[in-house]
């Protein structure tokens, strides 16, 4: 991809930091519900502060910092501190409680935690300290509205920007949030990062007076992205502490969004917030709806652009360990967008699909999704998880199972472990999930598998209501699937109903909470 419009690029995030102040120091970096707003010039200014603070803190090159931060400013100039320190950053969900932060910053053996006081509720500082009593080495610093301060004079020269893209070095530990092991840390460097960033300002045009709504957290992989496509493309950001439909929606819509994150859950939300004042667009500069980290409806795509405009979803595919691998363009069909998550991205990346026999299939031919690229990770922190993580030719294992079209676009079917096998038969989720999307009756859906003595594992399908209407029912649900000409071995033998289907801060649905809870 070649940088152009008033796109700046950089070969470290630092780099990539001073040019944009350089070229547009008066631009908005991004704005806040609180009214505070900063420039990019003030952007690089903050950082220089805070990074002198952090280094009377004994933080430098090579020493890892673990934090937690909700997503808005202050935490984007906590990256931005440690981007000049070149020190080796480790951002953790605020999710994750006291086993999983102890486990990870004793894994990376981190100098320092850095934490907000309380936040939703939850004293963070008291977890932080706990876990420091602990672990010996680590110390706490307790971010309540202020960051460390200092003198930029006293700085030491900035990080050496790499001579290559494969001399940049380790300089990020994200971990993926496992529920039922400990999460595993991918380590990632500036340019494994910038990389995808690129790609995903070129396909959706990002522009300088783009406004994006920040409405997940900023410690996923995907927040620092967007950060760095902020920084690219000379666009600001419109970040959320916390996603509350009732209060996000309105300063969206009051600061004239034009790219709508971030996935389903979210998409779902402005959608119903649209319906509830058909005459008026709730958001009349929408250009996108970006979308990843959990699989899509189709029928979603076509209602968001008939419904609040733009071009609908621009949906990705990626994960922790290789972000953003496939994405659609806003310049793709309405049935690309609906239905694919996209053509390989950036140019260097590969993706190949290998059936459950070994071999490479062929377009349109089911298997895993096993990939390599410029943004793929360099292997994991605990080394010993490599081996089973990559083939013998170095591309990622991703455990996602779907097909590569015949124009090369990505088609996901499920997950290897998300396949239920109902008498020895293959049964996608996805396929079942998709269906029942466009029932009337259904606002969100999951299916799962349940065991099942006789079946081996039973088809249960979880069905949130939309707000005021009648439940689906369980024979209204089988004669609507059998009207969509569904093989009957695929229709779900059960049916729950629930309020809301659980889903995590970045919108994947928490399916194993729903197997747990109903296996019975």
């Amino acid at each position: 991809m070649s940088i152009g419009r008033s796109w700046v690029d950089g070969r470290s995030l630092w780099e990539l930091i001073e040019r944009r102040a350089d070229a547009t120091p008066d631009g908005i970096l991004a704005g806040d519900p609180h009214g505070r707003s900063m420039t990019f010039g003030e952007y690089r200014e903050a950082a220089c502060r805070a990074a002198a603070g952090f280094a009377s803190l004994g933080v430098g090159a090579g020493v890892t910092v673990s934090w937690v931060q909700p997503t808005c400013i202050d935490a984007m100039v906590l990256t931005g501190a440690l981007c000049r320190l070149g020190a080796i950053q480790n951002p953790i969900l605020p999710i994750y409680r006291q086993r999983e932060v102890g486990f990870v910053v004793r894994q990376v053996e981190a100098k320092l935690l850095v934490v907000p006081g309380v936040f939703r509720k939850f004293d963070y500082a008291e977890m932080a300290r706990s876990i420091a009593a602990e672990t010996p080495g680590l110390a706490v610093h307790v971010v309540d509205g202020v960051l460390p301060d200092g003198d930029p004079a006293r700085l030491p020269p900035p990080p050496a920007i790499p001579a290559t893209p494969e001399d940049s070095p380790v300089r990020w530990y994200f971990y993926t949030s496992g529920t039922t092991s400990d999460p595993k840390g991918a380590r990632h460097t500036d340019e494994t990062l910038m990389s995808t960033t690129r790609g995903l300002c070129d396909v959706l045009d990002l522009k300088a007076d783009d406004r994006h709504g920040f409405a997940f957290p900023f410690t996923h992989i995907g927040g620092i992205g967007w950060l760095m496509a902020g920084l690219i493309a000379g666009m600001a950001h419109l970040p959320v502490e916390a996603w509350d439909p009732d209060e996000t929606i309105p300063f969206f819509a009051a600061n004239g969004v034009t790219q709508a994150g971030a996935g389903t859950a979210f998409h779902q939300a402005y959608l119903a917030a649209q319906r509830e004042q058909p005459s008026r667009p709730l958001f009349p500069n929408i250009r996108a709806f970006p979308g990843g980290a959990a699989p899509k409806p189709p029928q979603l795509h076509y209602d968001l652009k008939n419904e609040m405009g733009g071009v609908g979803i621009v949906a990705g595919y990626g994960l922790t360990e290789c972000p953003i691998i496939a994405m659609c363009s806003t310049r793709d069909s309405d049935e690309k967008l609906a239905h694919t998550e996209g053509s390989v991205n950036p140019p260097g990346a590969e993706i190949r699909v290998v059936t459950l026999a070994g071999e490479v299939a062929a377009p349109g031919e089911e298997g895993e999704f096993r990939i390599k690229g410029p943004q793929l990770c360099k292997g994991y922190v605990d080394a010993s998880l490599n081996a089973a993580a990559f083939d013998e030719e170095g591309y990622f294992r991703t455990g996602d199972l779907g097909y590569l079209d015949e124009d090369g676009f990505v088609v996901i079917t499920g997950r290897l472990k998300d396949v239920i096998i109902r008498k020895g038969e293959n049964i996608s989720a996805k396929e079942i999930e998709d269906l029942l999307y466009e029932h009337p009756k259904v606002a969100d859906v999951a299916v799962i598998g349940v065991p099942d003595p006789a079946l081996g594992e039973r088809c249960c399908a979880v069905v949130a209501a939309p707000e005021g209407n009648d439940p689906l029912g369980f024979d209204e649900m089988v004669a609507y699937l059998k009207g969509q000409d569904l093989m009957l071995q695929k229709i779900p033998e059960q049916l729950e109903i629930v309020s809301e289907v659980p889903r995590n801060p970045a919108g994947k649905i928490l399916k194993q909470q729903l197997r747990e809870r109903f296996a019975s």
